[in-house]
C-alpha cells in the first residue's frame, strides 16, 4: 500500500465514522424524545418511519465502506 492509499483510507474511514456519529446522535434524540415526551399517533408513526430510514442509511454507509475497502485491498 502506498502512502497516498493509506492517507486516502484514513480519510475515508474518518468520513464514515463522522457520518455514523451524526446518525447515532439523531437516532438517540428520536429515541429519547419518544420515551420522554407525549406525542400523538401521527408524530409517533413518523418518528418510527424516520428511525427505520436512518437505520437503513447507516447500514448502507457501512456496506459502502466495506465494498470500497474490499475493492481497494483486492487491487
Amino acid at each position: 500500500m502506498t502512502t497516498y492509499e493509506i492517507i486516502e483510507f484514513i480519510g475515508m474511514f474518518m468520513d464514515v465514522a463522522g457520518t455514523l456519529l451524526i446518525a447515532y446522535a439523531a437516532l438517540a434524540v428520536h429515541h429519547r424524545f419518544r420515551h420522554e415526551h407525549k406525542v400523538d399517533d401521527a408524530v409517533f408513526s413518523e418518528m418510527n418511519r424516520e428511525e427505520k430510514l436512518a437505520i437503513a442509511g447507516v447500514a448502507l454507509i457501512l456496506l459502502g465502506f466495506i465494498v470500497v475497502v474490499g475493492a481497494r485491498l483486492a487491487s
